[in-house]
């Protein structure tokens, strides 16, 4: 066997092995996004008022009561089915919706990043302006927190920083979403996975009994 084979043999070895874990990517995207979505579904739900105020002041939304309604539920359910691996593909979609309508509501004007970085971690930021903004009142309010305030008790919990809210959160958890639309639930450590399971030993028996 000459190297390159022997080389493309040890590769596919070594991708056979690891396939057999191939339940793990789903299932650490699931457990990152499910508390994540069942917890801002349930603050939108128990305060749909606010929420609502919300949605139709700030962001514009038509029907805001009806839309914040639906946007808690769709995060709060759909958190559930994506942390049991229950109608993965299902709740996927309704989540990816509410995520795009997020980034284009209340991120969008604000650029790409959710914080003021001056070294750019993607280079489509649209809104450089704001960046140059925050860094520069970042740097103002740290003198005066310098001046005035106490800083080293206020920076032990972490730096100061300025919020610029732009849509990063909301495009990534799209893209972990659309990855688990076409990934599934995986197999073994979810719901899905053993209810296809069922339902195709269910069809091997009743298939031969029709024919």
């Amino acid at each position: 066997m000459n190297p390159l084979n022997f080389a493309d043999y040890r590769y596919q070895r070594g991708l056979a092995t690891a396939q057999k874990l191939d339940f793990l990517a789903p299932l650490l995207l699931r457990f990152y996004l499910a508390p994540i979505f069942i917890l801002a579904g349930w603050h939108k739900l128990s305060d749909l008022e606010s929420t609502a105020y919300y949605f139709g002041e700030y962001l514009g939304l038509p029907f805001p009561e009806l839309m914040a309604l639906l946007a808690g539920t769709a995060e709060f359910v759909g958190g559930i089915g994506l942390l049991l691996g229950l109608g993965v593909r299902i709740f996927a979609l309704p989540l990816m919706i509410t995520m795009v309508v997020a980034a284009v509501t209340a991120h969008w004007d604000n650029g790409w990043h959710v914080l003021p970085e001056t070294q750019l971690t993607m280079p489509w930021e649209w809104r450089g302006d704001l960046i140059d903004a925050a860094s520069e009142r970042k740097q103002t309010a740290i003198s005066l927190l310098q001046q005035h305030g106490h800083y080293d008790w206020l920076t032990e919990a972490g730096s100061f920083t300025i919020l610029k809210n732009g849509i990063e959160f909301a495009a990534s958890y799209f893209v972990m979403l659309l990855a688990l639309f076409y990934l599934g639930a995986g197999r073994f450590i979810s719901i899905d996975y053993w209810l296809s399971k069922l339902s195709h030993r269910h069809h091997e028996r009743v298939v031969p009994a029709t024919l």
